[in-house]
């Protein structure tokens, strides 16, 4: 696990990089990404989601709440998965319910404030479900503001935060492209997915991934040719969320749309 002090002697390097133009960022297949890394790692964690095989039971998020410690009925969570439904005339609508903690109980789509908006199966292109969580990305932006390096980045890749340094700034839940962190409700610092990084360590897959019972979600290391995970990622057609902001993020989806944001 990288220190404190590697991180700040590195810290100079990473605000650098902020500078760059966007220009100057290249989006990397999987091997070119791992031949940019250039460490002596066996080991980068890499997390899979198939939209084909998630009917959004919502059995991750709730698993992912009882493991990590984030109550039920917070408004917050590491995990969700949103719903989206693409209507014949082109209007894409998209909600998640509590973070879909409880499922879709309902086919009517949730607004917001009370309001709900009901399509007829008949005008409905298609409509599929979207677990979402941390991107454990390659160049995290969270990890290049965090003012105490409360935020930090492993050898193996994962992304953490050390509550004990945390100080609540907020810095890290505004970089974040993807709107993955937030305020635990308890400790109140900042907090998100860890890839379960307790459990994956000794072995263990994640507790969402333990919990889906239809292998919608996968974790694996992406430097193992034989690893299920990293052959998909290899040899299937697979995309990242918002690529665009150059950060590299190492959650892989296969199924994803164009409308998913």
């Amino acid at each position: 696990m990288i220190t404190r002090r590697d991180f700040i002697l590195n810290a100079a390097k990473g605000i650098a990089g902020l500078a760059l133009p966007l220009t100057a960022l290249e989006i990397l297949s999987p091997d070119q990404l791992l031949a940019a890394r250039g460490d002596s790692s066996k080991v980068r964690w890499a997390f899979l989601v198939d939209t084909f095989k998630c009917v959004g039971c919502g059995f991750c998020v709730k698993a992912c709440k009882l493991e990590n410690g984030v109550p039920l009925d917070a408004n917050v969570t590491r995990t969700w998965v949103e719903r989206y439904v693409l209507a014949k005339d082109g209007r894409v609508f998209a909600d998640t319910p509590k973070g879909a903690l409880y499922g879709f109980t309902t086919g009517k789509i949730d607004l917001g404030l009370g309001k709900f908006q009901d399509i007829k199966k008949e005008d409905i292109e298609k409509a599929f479900f979207v677990p979402k969580l941390c991107n454990h990305c390659e160049n995290p932006p969270c990890v290049q503001v965090c003012p105490v390096g409360a935020t930090y980045q492993t050898p193996d890749g994962v992304v953490l935060v050390d509550r004990t340094w945390c100080i609540g700034c907020g810095y890290c839940i505004m970089a974040c492209p993807y709107g993955v962190r937030f305020f635990h409700p308890v400790y109140k610092v900042a907090d998100k997915c860890t890839f379960c990084y307790h459990r994956i360590t000794k072995g263990l897959k994640t507790a969402c991934v333990q919990a889906c019972p239809f292998g919608a979600r996968m974790i694996g290391n992406i430097r193992d040719p034989n690893d299920p995970v990293s052959r998909i990622i290899r040899t299937e057609r697979v995309g990242v969320l918002k690529d665009e902001y150059g950060t590299r993020p190492q959650v892989y989806y296969r199924g994803i749309t164009r409308e998913v944001i």
